[in-house]
């Protein structure tokens, strides 16, 4: 089958095989089907761009890449002029271009006299009809449909019926057809195609347009749902409810008090339509009026002469006084108290009246609607049925009773559990439920009738004990519980507990010869016997129970109690074996969790033999050291110290060699050990690591802290004999002896450390103790002599030039950083030292052109940016330090020294902002945090101040400026353990850097001061600084 489209939109389908079809076999069932002429039918196209060639006929279709159901377009030529009087078939053929010809070709042409875009369709201008009317009468397209084939000849455009000869001529002259139908709304798209008709490839088509209107709407579905969600907030934000312009005072009603509630007015109606003028006038009381009252009031004791006529019977009209309603009223409420009164007192049943919360309960009571009326009826129909159509279901009779408790019918509901009861005798669950809504006083009979119906019911027992007051009372209920059912655990255990020690050793005799199974009466038998008969105990119980591993555990702790410690590890082992030899698997999570439980105990040694018995069990050997380091690490977390100090010896008894394991053990004895146990186990580790540096030095410190040099001496020499090439021995004797003020001892240590080819520490340490000793000629010697040796390492550099400027030497001061910096040109500290050196020299343009030619070398340093402003700041240059700090954010925007600077540098009603910003940049930078917490303190905000101080020093707790802002604030606003626990931390965290710290602790006159003494030094100095800018200000 082959389809062919014409020129009116049709498609014509023709049963061909184009394997056995010729091209002029095709013409001429096209000819048959449409009347086409044949000499019209050489314009054949398979698609625009591959037209089917004329000249040879007798080629078969499929040669010509004609396929089934492949579809061919025919164009036919435009007939006009001559050709119009020949007779042509009424099929009205569109032209359309060669195919060779470019599609917007027409966009070159000029264009027709008298063309309007957009007029044929009905578009003449940007305005429309529904505006201002039409603009310009819009022509009517010519019909281009032909309902018929074969017409007369010169039937082309804007041809209508053949039959209408006289409409098709003055169509013909106009162009167009004055019937053609347009439609005001979409032009004459409408009318262009109103007679044509609507075959499968316009249905097609359709849908295809429509699949794709729905996927551009899809697209931007969520666009569009996000606009208007954007816009309906807006007008929300902008026309507010009532409610919600309310609803931030309606949720603060919750904090008025009753007092507050009771004193708000009643609201009146205050509308001006009942607001009439009243002219009020005053007049005297009339004596009539007084005379009446008082009349009222009076109390007569005499007969009226008229009522004595009728022997008393008749009250004059005048002695009747008028009712008072206030009074009606309080006698009422008097007689309600007294009515409330009496069911208060009343004592021969349960009390149902509360005078104190009788208004409470009024206020509470839930209103019901008619729904749930409604619900309430249907439920106890539905229920109804229930219980008559199976009165045996225990749930029937027990939902249809809280259904009625629920509506407030409770005496129904006691009336439908107790016809539950009846019929259902034998339910436990029915039983509670009536001992549950009955009175105080029949609750026990009715559990008594359920004890009766089920006596081997565990649960009627216990509420049965329950009911009772007296524990006498309650443990013969529970014996009477045991009569019937003499292997319950639940009715032995609340026995036993209340009875005292004596009773409960021979309850639990008889226990566990009715519950032989059961472990916890074992084992609460054995911590109420003796030593002896405990064991004796246990042996019984591991006889009944020989899976059970808290026998075992159990009786290591007994062992444990009564001194016999060597026991324990053979009881376990032995434990181990046995539940092995059950077939029992050992979890070796459980037993650690068992271990916690004795070291909680108290059972250190048990715990041990747990942990040793079992750390290694179902774990693999290449894992043996990870994931016991882990479970030291996690035992510690939970505060089971002995129990990770278990896993470390067990850990290090198979691993001797390993540093970090030694190392983590240490670790744990200087938290939570003595100094003897920490010592004991370094030298230990020493001796099986005799290589490993950090232990020796480790050992040494811990002798030093404690007071004993010769001691910490004597390690350092045991580490030297054992690593004698080791430059931190050496370095680590140096410092003992130095900082115990052993100068020459120390100045030995270091001479022979620079004969065995010391590094470049060894050099510096030298220059440092004869700094200390005053030898200026001896430590310019040896700097000289460490700079020849090691060009590159800065701090000699840093140091001699230190040493020129001490001297006044000014200019060498200078020459020494320039050679450092041309060996060393990316050393941050030798710019500032340079740039210091140039500005105390030259003035500020000189240390200006330093710096500047330090950030071109190094790029993106927030410490050489700092120090152009702040140079700018000491000159009074306030613009240029601004226009610094700015660059320099932009290029360091992560910088928290830049950041922090800057919230000091803007006025004082900008910091909160700049603040804000800097959070935003570097939210956990200490310097910024310290910046913020300095707002807060100078807002008087002292919790805040005190809470981002401390968190600046736990972030950076090196850093020894943060701790003396700390300790400052403490001295000001903290208590005397405040002041004192900072203190305490920050000698703990031994800082060694900061900008402040440091100027003050590496000063040679406080060289072996403590780190206690170089905080109050610097609390000392900071309050001088504050001193000196406020002075500044005024």
């Amino acid at each position: 089958m082959v389809f062919i489209t014409i020129p009116n939109h049709k498609t014509l389908s023709l049963t061909l095989d184009p394997n056995t079809t010729t091209l002029h076999s095709l013409k001429l069932s096209l000819h048959h089907h449409t009347h086409i002429p044949i000499h019209h039918l050489h314009r054949l196209y398979l698609s625009q761009s591959h037209p089917l060639p004329s000249q040879n006929d007798a080629v078969l279709l499929s040669r010509l890449r004609v396929t089934p159901y492949s579809t061919l377009s025919l164009h036919l030529p435009l007939l006009g002029g001559s050709q119009a009087q020949t007779p042509t078939p009424a099929l009205t053929p569109t032209p359309i271009p060669p195919p060779s010809k470019p599609k917007l070709d027409f966009l070159n042409s000029k264009p027709p006299p008298n063309y309007v875009a957009g007029l044929g369709r009905g578009a003449t201008g940007f305005t429309t009809r529904s505006d201002i009317g039409p603009a310009r009468a819009a022509p009517d397209l010519p019909d281009r449909t032909a309902t018929t084939i074969g017409g007369p000849s010169g039937a082309g455009r804007g041809r209508g019926k053949p039959d209408e000869d006289e409409d098709g001529d003055e169509a013909d002259e106009k162009g167009y057809d004055e019937n053609q139908k347009f439609d005001e709304f979409e032009g004459n798209d409408v009318g262009l195609f109103a007679n044509g008709e609507y075959d499968e490839d316009d249905k097609e088509a359709d849908a295809v347009w429509e699949a794709i209107d729905k996927r551009m709407d899809s697209r931007r579905k969520d666009r569009r749902e996000a606009r208007l969600k954007q816009e309906i907030e807006k007008y929300r934000a902008s026309n507010p409810k009532i409610t919600e312009q309310f609803a931030d005072l309606k949720r603060k009603l919750y904090t008025l008090s009753t007092q507050e509630w009771d004193s708000i007015p009643e609201i009146g109606d205050y509308s001006l339509r009942n607001k009439k003028k009243r002219f009020e006038s005053f007049v005297p009381v009339p004596d009539t009026l007084l005379e009446k009252a008082r009349q009222e009031q009076e109390h007569v004791t005499a007969l009226d002469p008229k009522s004595r006529a009728v022997g008393g019977t008749e009250t004059p009209w005048a002695q009747t006084p008028v009712t008072d309603l206030t009074a009606v009223g309080e006698g009422r409420g008097t007689v309600l108290s007294l009515k409330l009164d009496r069911l208060s007192d009343s004592v021969s049943g349960q009390t149902v009246v509360d005078p104190k919360g009788y208004l409470t309960d009024l206020k509470s009571m839930k209103i019901t609607s008619d729904a749930e009326i409604s619900d309430i009826k249907k439920a106890r129909l539905l229920l109804k049925s229930v219980t008559q159509t199976n009165p045996k279901h225990p749930p029937g009779w027990i939902a249809a009773a809280r259904l009625e408790e629920v509506a407030g019918k409770i005496q129904a509901a006691r009336q439908l559990i107790q016809k539950g009861c009846e019929e259902c005798p034998k339910s436990e669950d029915v039983w509670l439920e009536a001992c549950r809504l009955a009175s105080p006083d029949e609750a026990k009979a009715v559990i008594a009738k359920g004890v009766k119906s089920i006596p081997n019911s565990v649960k009627l027992w216990l509420q049965a004990a329950k009911l009772e007051h007296d524990e006498m009372n309650k443990s013969r209920v529970l014996r009477k519980g045991l009569e019937h059912i003499p292997d319950s655990v639940r009715l032995w255990k609340a026995v036993v507990e209340l009875a005292n020690e004596e009773d409960a050793r021979l309850l639990l005799h008889r226990a566990v010869e009715c519950c032989p199974l059961h472990v916890e009466l074992w084992l609460a038998l054995a911590r109420l016997e003796t030593y002896d008969h405990a064991k004796k105990v246990l042996n019984r119980a591991r006889e009944r129970l020989p899976k059970e591993p808290a026998i075992w555990i159990t009786a290591a702790k007994l062992e444990e109690a009564n001194g016999n410690t060597g026991m324990v590890v053979k009881i376990i082992e032995r434990g181990i074996r046995a539940l092995q030899r059950e077939g029992l698997a050992i979890d070796r999570e459980a037993w650690m969790r068992e271990a916690e439980a004795a070291e909680r105990a108290g059972s250190v040694v048990t715990c041990q033999a747990i942990v040793k018995n079992t750390i290694g069990i179902g774990v693999e050997e290449e894992d043996r050291k990870r994931t016991w380091v882990a479970d030291a690490e996690e035992c510690k977390k939970r505060g089971s110290i002995e129990t990770a100090r278990a896993i470390y010896a067990h850990a290090l008894s198979v691993f001797l060699t390993k540093k970090s394991i030694w190392l983590k053990a240490a670790q744990l004895e200087k938290s939570h050990g003595t100094r003897e146990s920490l010592d004991a186990l370094l030298r230990k580790a020493v001796t099986y690591r005799p290589q490993a540096e950090v232990l020796w030095l480790m050992g040494a410190k811990e002798k030093w802290l404690a007071g004993d040099v010769p001691a910490a001496r004597a390690i350092l020499q045991e580490a030297y004999a054992a690593i004698p090439n080791s430059e931190e021995i050496w370095l680590a004797a140096f410092k003992l002896e130095f900082e115990n003020h052993e100068p020459e001892r120390a100045r030995m240590l270091l001479a022979k450390a620079r004969e065995r080819g010391g590094t470049e520490r060894v050099w510096m340490k030298s220059a440092i103790v004869e700094r200390e000793l005053g030898n200026t000629d001896e430590e310019r010697m040896l700097l000289d002599e460490g700079l020849k040796l090691f060009p590159a390492f800065f701090k000699l550099w840093l140091m001699l030039g230190q040493l020129e400027e001490r001297l006044g030497h000014l200019e060498k001061a200078k020459e020494t950083y320039e050679l450092g910096l041309k060996r060393c040109p990316h050393c941050i500290h030798l710019w500032l030292s340079l740039a210091n050196l140039e500005e105390k020299m030259n003035g500020l343009s000189k240390a200006r052109a330093v710096l500047t030619m330090a950030r071109k070398k190094n790029p993106q340093n927030p410490e050489l940016w700092l120090a152009a402003v702040r140079a700018e700041m000491r000159h009074g240059n306030k613009k240029e330090s601004d226009i610094l700090m700015a660059k320099a954010l932009q290029e360091c925007p992560n910088s928290g020294i830049l950041w922090a600077a800057s919230i000091e540098m803007v006025p004082r009603p900008q910091r909160k902002s700049k603040s804000m910003d800097a959070l935003k940049k570097c939210d956990h930078d200490p310097h910024v945090i310290a910046a913020v917490a300095k707002l807060f303190w100078h807002d008087r905000k002292v919790d805040k101040a005190r809470t981002w101080l401390n968190r600046a020093v736990t972030l950076a707790p090196d850093i020894g400026d943060f701790w003396a802002l700390y300790y400052k604030f403490e001295l000001q606003h903290g208590s005397e353990e405040s002041q004192k626990d900072v203190l305490k931390r920050c000698i703990a965290a031994e800082p060694k850097h900061g900008e402040k710290w440091q100027a003050i602790s590496k000063a040679v006159e406080n060289s072996h001061q403590p780190t206690e003494a170089i905080l109050k030094k610097l609390v000392v100095a900071l309050g001088k600084e504050e001193s000196a800018a406020e002075n500044s200000k005024h």
